[in-house]
């Protein structure tokens, strides 16, 4: 017998909290994203969920694995969050992605930081040498 099935994440995207809805059916997979901008509580996110579930804009339906339809002991599924979060983070790919690029943009302005600072030494530096000339030349 197959059933429809659907699932709502909601995680924190640099500076928004968004909501990942995804459903399998027999069609196949399709999934919506939701920006929510302040982190919502529990009760505004079933609220939100029983009023515009229906409104979501769904990607057309694509083949996708269904989820398992067998019952997991609760713990057994706690302790394999806990390992996935260790193993993995709580980041998304675009998180990571994000993360690096600015590590490597502070890299840069860093480096240009650097150059400006040596700049400005060479500029004194030639400075105090010509006013030692003039000193001696007598001006």
């Amino acid at each position: 017998m197959d059933r429809n099935v659907g699932s709502f994440t909601v995680l924190f995207q640099p500076p928004f909290w968004v909501g990942i809805a995804e459903r399998w059916e027999t069609e196949g997979y399709s999934a919506a994203r939701v920006v929510f901008g302040p982190e919502p509580t529990d009760a505004q996110i079933y609220q939100w969920l029983e009023r515009e579930w229906h409104r979501l804009n769904f990607s057309p339906a694509a083949e996708g694995e269904r989820p398992a339809a067998e019952r997991k002991n609760p713990k057994r599924t706690q302790r394999e969050a806990q390992a996935a979060i260790r193993d993995r983070g709580v980041s998304t790919r675009a998180q990571e992605a994000l993360s690096r690029q600015r590590e490597q943009e502070g890299a840069a302005r860093k480096r240009e930081a650097k150059g400006r600072r040596e700049q400005e030494r060479q500029a004194k530096y030639l400075l105090r040498q010509q006013k030692k000339r003039e000193k001696k030349r007598g001006r």
